[in-house]
């Protein structure tokens, strides 16, 4: 499936026949070898307390490194929209990483989820020392005076003028790996639109500029709005791939919005 071209491999592990190691999953990710996807995506047995709480199933996410990360908001919708239509149901709870997903239908092949709460704890970024998470001391040429924040991974996200002048393969790479950010981190830049629109790329761990991030629109949304850069809780944020409609809700937390595509699909033989 893919999220304005934000492409995932969704495994089914709810029978627990096939373990993954971090080969299969490089492999399987691999363009050149593989299905080819910018993260692997299993659905599991929710847990009990994810089954207390009301959860339908659980989600992982694994990068193309084969590294599990806790958040991702295009895979969060595509994973909520197989579910739904597996249910019969408009709207369910999902658990991701401890948490639980509020997922619900928006419209034709459109899906809400609810992520957060959105964190600027230097702690549970976490960064390597104390700073004002909301205006970084580290630059590397035009992403300058960024934010750091939390949603189940680490952002860093800078405000520019003009997005087009801004090459992310040349200046991201020095955020990401800086040592501020001992986990490394998504970069991202925005540029504000309006009171109500931003335009954002992404570079995103461990090294890929993508077509979209749902999880670092959600931040940069956040982010703008703590800057004083926009006036409204309903933000459009515009990505090389398409729009995503983000709602700053309280608590911290966030509603996003957009279309998920279903790609193909097919079956994984063998395993460990």
């Amino acid at each position: 499936m893919h999220g304005l071209e934000n492409c995932f491999v969704i495994l089914d592990r709810r029978d627990g026949t096939k373990t993954l190691d971090t080969d299969d999953i490089v492999r399987i990710c691999s363009t050149n070898i593989g299905v080819g996807g910018e993260q692997l995506l299993t659905i599991e047995r929710a847990s009990d307390e994810g089954l207390r709480a009301g959860a339908y199933a659980a989600m992982r996410i694994f990068n193309i490194d084969g590294k599990e990360v806790g958040a991702c908001g295009n895979a969060t919708r595509c994973m909520a929209y197989l579910l739904l239509e597996e249910s019969g149901q408009d709207e369910l709870a999902m658990e991701l990483a401890g948490d639980i997903v509020l997922c619900r239908r928006a419209g034709q092949m459109e899906i809400s989820v609810t992520l957060g709460p959105i964190s600027m704890d230097w702690r549970k970024i976490p960064l390597s020392r104390e700073v004002d998470t909301l205006h970084l001391p580290i630059e590397s040429g035009p992403l300058a005076d960024g934010a750091a924040l939390y949603i189940g991974n680490p952002h860093a996200v800078f405000f520019v003028d003009q997005l087009d002048s801004v090459d992310m393969g040349r200046y991201a790479p020095a955020v990401q790996n800086a040592p501020l950010f001992p986990e490394g981190a998504n970069v991202g830049a925005a540029q504000v639109l309006d009171g109500h629109t931003l335009r954002l790329v992404v570079w995103e761990r461990p090294g890929v500029l993508t077509k979209a991030c749902g999880t670092g629109a959600c931040v940069a949304a956040y982010a703008a709005l703590r800057r004083g850069l926009v006036t409204s809780r309903k933000i459009a944020v515009h990505l090389p791939g398409g729009k995503l409609e983000i709602e700053l809700l309280d608590g911290d937390k966030v509603r996003m919005t957009g279309p998920v595509a279903f790609c193909c699909h097919g079956f994984i033989r063998g395993g460990k």
